[in-house]
């Protein structure tokens, strides 16, 4: 009987870690210079997965701490995010104007108080119901540290002000840069706050000359290069001014590494000069982003593996 016993308690523990993950794959950097010199490509290169909007899977929503933790089980990894206000202008992280996609909630976000969105539960991509809830922003920025890096996506309406004042908060100038849409908006957050990393649209030359004449220097810009390949050239450019790139795969690149797996599309990719893809496939191109490390022998001193706590 007692070897019975064991054998079912063997069993249990084996099939547990089957279930969850074995490790986590945490990023760190001690200071805001060190985040800073490993984004303008001072230190050895390492290329990096942003997860689409925290990495998203089966029991996963979009836009949620747990699911921004799970992804963390198979990649070191940048989390990319949405803000939005609350009606009593709380900051809550949610993608869409209205709830009915990804909550069991209905309308718009914007019609209700941060505790009246705490009654309503976040659904993964397949439309189920999960224990999750909306997080908010320092909620988000909180868990983040040492964990990873973030791209801090603002929805409409959502002031600048605000999102930096909450970086401020919760120290987050070591691992978060925020997303801008154009020259303007990137001159604003960086008269905001001078320290902090950029996220800009720059495809061309041209591009990078009109943020330099709004005032905003080349180490406080990662360069998002839109979500087509662009000619080497253009990453030769950028990498000569030390930006780091980040190529969004979202859309008909992801489709085509799916439909054409042996092609190792995410690694061709990486050869041509992207720093970091932002991608909705966190496991397929996490294998061909750990296929394009080993062949080049990359190392990360700022990543830390972490096994699970039961």
């Amino acid at each position: 009987m007692k070897k019975i016993n064991l054998l079912v308690v063997a069993v249990f523990v084996v099939c547990l870690s089957c279930i969850s993950p074995a490790k986590h794959n945490y990023i760190s950097f001690r200071s805001a210079e060190e985040f800073t010199d490993f984004l303008n490509r001072k230190t050895t290169g390492f290329p990096l997965i942003s997860a689409h909007r925290g990495g998203p899977m089966p029991g996963f929503p979009e836009n949620a701490i747990e699911t921004f933790e799970n992804a963390t089980t198979y990649q070191p990894v940048i989390i990319e995010f949405d803000v939005a206000l609350s009606k009593d202008s709380a900051l809550v992280i949610m993608h869409d104007d209205k709830l009915d996609r990804t909550s069991t909630g209905t309308g718009a976000i914007g019609n209700y108080t941060y505790a009246e969105l705490q009654k309503f539960n976040l659904k993964d991509d397949d439309g189920k119901v999960t224990a999750f809830k909306i997080p908010t922003l320092d909620e988000v920025l909180t868990w983040g540290k040492n964990k990873v890096i973030f791209t801090v996506d603002i929805k409409r309406g959502v002031p600048y002000s605000k999102i930096v004042a909450a970086v401020r908060r919760t120290k987050s100038e070591t691992n978060a840069i925020i997303i801008t849409y154009n020259a303007n908006q990137a001159a604003e957050v960086h008269k905001l706050a001078p320290d902090l990393m950029i996220s800009a649209s720059a495809r061309s030359i041209a591009d990078i000359e009109r943020l330099n004449e709004m005032g905003v220097p080349n180490n406080k810009i990662v360069a998002f290069v839109g979500v087509s390949a662009p000619d080497k050239a253009v990453y030769d450019y950028l990498h000569s001014k030390g930006i780091t790139c980040i190529l969004g795969t979202m859309g008909n690149l992801d489709k085509s590494a799916i439909a054409n797996p042996n092609q190792k599309v995410y690694e061709q990719l990486l050869t041509n000069g992207a720093d970091i893809l932002s991608t909705d496939e966190l496991v397929l191109a996490g294998t061909q982003f750990d296929n394009y490390r080993n062949d080049k022998k990359l190392k990360f001193a700022n990543l830390t593996v972490k096994q699970n706590e039961h």
